[in-house]
């Protein structure tokens, strides 16, 4: 069987999750025997720019299909919506099978930028969007929005990470049947590109004590700023949490004032934009690795974390839950609501052997559901309903 995948992020030029998980996916159907080819933007000509690919992907994806011929063309994410256009209306009998795997819908997404409600603070507004998120509201997110309708509709088969963004695809896109692919971790892939930020790695964060780690870009939809204000109720109440935070974004500065106004400028350090190395040996030495978001769909972080053995303090929205076990592999606590997430943070640096215990849980719970071969299994089951068998070389590793 020939695959074909379309991405417009793919590491090392990109660190993003979602591109990653092309490569994993890549690598699960090679080794099931499958041929795959990859086309990202380096593909589409010389310095593609991201919001370019959906238009310039187009003629390289069909210059692929009429040499290559695949049996499967599988986009990502919106960006694809004008290719999988383009090849639907080829004829039905001699066109590949057309797939979509989308991590997010752009309607959570939109939804996503507003302002930060503490619930546990009176619902106090704690943070509001900043201009560039605003314009990301405004301008971009319509357009990614009727890429990613425009992809579902037209796909043969519809696939999301989790059961949760699968429901949120169908009832935002007008479409049935998202099947699910999760997002995987553990191939042996050379990811490590990226630029370290020029503090990244040169001193030991926080003293060198035990820290709980924050990764990812600072946007609202992070919810650092219930993160930081549970860290302030933690060292209210006598504890003495530290943080790391590997990431930038267009909150850097605002948050960098509100650590301030906390008192939290001795217990936080700031990575800034880290290679996948350097958070990978930051995510190592972490106590916890901390998700306090208001939206996700699978993030990749949760899953690296867990094969690092690492526990996960994280909130119950979109597919976390379906990834982190309360209780067994972490702790899920609501989101938007600082003092339960601090009750969390506490909890994990105060038992240093729970943390542990949940951690290797996590590993297992990593092993039995989240490998490469796992993604690969749904991934054959979804394209045969309808009729593409799988190649007879394949072998379900997991019986």
């Amino acid at each position: 069987m020939k695959v074909l995948l379309v991405a417009n992020v793919l590491p090392p030029k990109d660190l993003s999750g979602a591109g990653e998980q092309v490569l994993q996916l890549a690598w699960g159907l090679r080794q099931a025997g499958c041929e795959v080819d990859i086309l990202g933007r380096d593909r589409c000509g010389p310095k593609v720019s991201k919001p370019a690919f959906p238009w310039r992907a187009r003629s390289a994806v069909r210059r692929v299909v009429r040499e290559w011929r695949p049996d499967v063309v599988q986009v990502h994410e919106s960006d694809g919506g004008l290719v999988i256009r383009d090849l639907a209306r080829l004829d039905r009998a001699s066109r590949p099978l057309l797939v979509a795997l989308q991590q997010v819908s752009y309607v959570r997404e939109r939804h996503a930028v507003r302002p930060l409600v503490d619930h546990d603070l009176g619902a106090r507004v704690v943070a509001r969007p900043v201009r560039s998120e605003r314009l990301f509201r405004a301008l971009r997110t319509p357009l990614h929005i009727a890429l990613g309708r425009l992809t579902a509709r037209r796909s043969d088969v519809r696939l999301a990470p989790s059961r949760a963004t699968a429901r949120e695809i169908e009832d935002d896109y007008g479409v049935e049947d998202v099947r699910v692919v999760p997002n995987v971790t553990g191939a042996p892939l050379d990811t490590r590109g990226g630029e370290s930020s020029p503090a990244a790695g040169r001193d030991e964060p926080v003293g060198g004590e035990p820290y709980v780690l924050a990764v990812g870009r600072l946007r609202i939809r992070k919810g650092m700023e219930i993160l930081l204000q549970a860290m302030a109720q933690a060292r209210e109440s006598g504890h003495r949490p530290r943080l790391v935070v590997a990431g930038d974004g267009e909150r850097r500065e605002a948050l960098g004032m509100l650590c301030e106004r906390l008192g939290l400028d001795a217990c936080v350090h700031w990575a800034g934009r880290c290679s996948r190395a350097e958070a990978s040996r930051l995510r190592r030495r972490a106590t916890a690795l901390i998700v306090p978001s208001t939206y996700e769909g699978m993030p990749l972080v949760v899953l690296e974390a867990m094969s690092d053995g690492v526990p996960v303090i994280a909130s119950t929205v979109s597919g976390i839950p379906e990834v982190v076990v309360d209780g067994e592999t972490g702790w899920l606590v609501p989101p938007e609501r600082s003092a339960a997430l601090a009750a969390a943070l506490i909890e994990a640096m105060s038992d240093p052997e729970e943390a542990r215990v949940r951690g290797e849980a996590g590993r297992q719970r990593l092993d039995q559901r989240f490998r490469p071969h796992h993604a690969v299994r749904e991934w054959f089951e979804a394209v045969g309903s309808v009729g593409l068998p799988a190649p007879a070389v394949w072998e379900n590793p997991s019986g």
